[in-house]
């Protein structure tokens, strides 16, 4: 029998952002739509079964880590509980890389191929694609060789993996920022 889902939507420096979550922990992040009510459709779309619910201790502290981290503040959400049932396995060793990403840095599709031992980097570009974690599993710090930013899925593409990117200051250990690469 599958674990009841909850969810609920919370307000962000970019908008109102959406989190569901069971008894494993959370089932997926959701980054701002055009406005709260988009976002819980585009989550109750994903979860019909949802019910919206005012969330336990441990999600309330991810939800203020996320609100501080889109504030600017460097926040690790390594510590969030993530439901990976049904999550592929190349995906959560994906997941489990892209996670150790601090905020304000960057790590490449090849560099993390080349991690886990995967010949062809355009895997993690899926994997990525596919992450209902954004955010907690931070896809927006990988980026493509020599800076590229690559794709990224959520509302407004590679205009918003910019913006969050940014927001963090992005960088690779003691190289120019991201942004000046790209100039």
């Amino acid at each position: 029998m599958a674990a009841q889902t909850f969810l609920t939507i919370f307000d962000t420096p970019v908008g109102p952002c959406g989190i569901a979550w069971n008894e494993r922990g959370i089932t997926a992040f959701q980054l701002p739509e055009d406005d709260a009510a988009k976002t819980r459709d585009r989550l109750v779309r994903r979860f019909h079964e949802a019910s919206e619910a005012d969330p336990p201790e441990a999600i309330r502290h991810v939800i203020a880590d996320v609100v501080a981290l889109l504030a600017g503040e460097a926040r690790d959400l390594l510590g969030a509980p993530l439901d990976m049932e049904g999550v592929p396995e190349l995906h959560r060793r994906v997941y489990e890389v892209a996670r150790t990403i601090l905020p304000g840095r960057v790590m490449t599709y090849g560099e993390i191929a080349a991690r886990l031992s995967v010949d062809n980097p355009r895997l993690i570009g899926q994997a990525l694609g596919r992450n209902p974690f954004a955010i907690i599993v931070p896809c927006h710090r990988v980026v493509g060789a020599g800076g590229k930013l690559g794709g990224f899925s959520a509302t407004g593409g590679a205009v918003t993996k910019r913006r969050l990117l940014e927001i963090e200051g992005a960088r690779r250990d003691e190289e120019p920022t991201l942004f000046d690469l790209m100039a």
